[in-house]
Parts: C-alpha cells; sequence; structure tokens
C-alpha cells in the first residue's frame, strides 16, 4: 500500500467550504435572530493542544524511522501508531483549512456589526480560533511530511538506480 500526500487544492477546497459555511451561518443568524456566531475559549484551547498532539507523534515517527536501525534504541514504534499518526496528521491539516475558513466566514459576515458587545466577543474568539486553525493546518502538513519513510534500499531508492544507471553508462562506453 502506498500512501500519497494530500495535494494542496485540498486544503484550498477545505479553506472554501468552511468559508462558505462559515458566511452561511452569520447570514442565517442575522436573518433569524438565532445567533450561533462564535466559539467558546476551550475550543482553541483543545485545538491547540490536538496539534501539539499530532506534531509529538509525529516527532517520535520521523525519528525512529529515520534513524539507522543498528543505532535504533530499544524501543520499538508499533506500525499501527505510525499509520494513525499519518492519518492523524491527514485529517488535522484538511480539519484546521475548513475550520479555519469557517471561523473567517463568520468574521467576514459580523465585521459590519463590531460596535456591539456580543458581535465584537464573538469575532475576537473567532479570531483566535481562526489562528490556532491555521497553525493545526500547518502541524498537520508538517506531520505528514514528518510520517514519511526513508526510501529503502530497493530497486526504487536514488541511489541506487543512481549506480545502477552509471554502470550501464560505464558498460556501454566499454564495449564502444
Amino acid at each position: 500500500m502506498k500512501v500519497r500526500r494530500t495535494p494542496w487544492w485540498q486544503y484550498v477546497i477545505g479553506a472554501v467550504l468552511g468559508l462558505l459555511a462559515g458566511m452561511g451561518l452569520a447570514l442565517y443568524g442575522e436573518q433569524s435572530g438565532l445567533s450561533l456566531i462564535g466559539t467558546p475559549w476551550v475550543v482553541a484551547g483543545l485545538l491547540a493542544v490536538l496539534g501539539l498532539v499530532v506534531l509529538v507523534l509525529a516527532l517520535q515517527v520521523h525519528k525512529y524511522a529515520n534513524t539507522d536501525p543498528k543505532k535504533r534504541p530499544h524501543s520499538f514504534i508499533n506500525p499501527t501508531v505510525a499509520v494513525n499518526t499519518l492519518v492523524l496528521a491527514k485529517a488535522l491539516g484538511l480539519a484546521g483549512a475548513a475550520l479555519a475558513g469557517w471561523y473567517v466566514g463568520q468574521i467576514l459576515m459580523s465585521v459590519s456589526h463590531i460596535e456591539a458587545p456580543f458581535y465584537h466577543d464573538a469575532i475576537i474568539q473567532c479570531a483566535v480560533t481562526a489562528v490556532v486553525c491555521v497553525a493545526d493546518m500547518i502541524i498537520g502538513i508538517i506531520g505528514e511530511w514528518l510520517c514519511q519513510l526513508p526510501p529503502n534500499e530497493g530497486p526504487e531508492n536514488p541511489k541506487l538506480a543512481e549506480a545502477k544507471r552509471r554502470q550501464e553508462v560505464a558498460k556501454a562506453y566499454r564495449e564502444q
């Protein structure tokens, strides 16, 4: 099984869809009188903790995967944990993009009412949480990169492929 990196455009689509949904929620709140904008402070805190946990797990996987097998400590990383860390990093990156768009959409629709205390507080809450979500997206992208395995010593290894090419060139040169 080969896992591919998440393409950049998926983050953009997530952010745009989140932006449209956040704007729609704020617009619905204005029209219906039922305001659902803003976010509790605990959400920003939990998202920050989640980002740090994924980053720590990804760093552990990276350290284990890129250490020479002879020099590795006696610790072992379960392959299931490594794959779960990769999945968490991918999910964190995409969710961070979508949620950042969600909160920015709420901010854009509410900024015209910033003089009202409720909207002022909601905009500040959304701004802080949007920054945390962007940081989570970046951590997800970096975590996904950290979970990459180094190329093995098989035929697809760039060093071995280059050595094979040189041997073929040298062989062809000698035959002339």
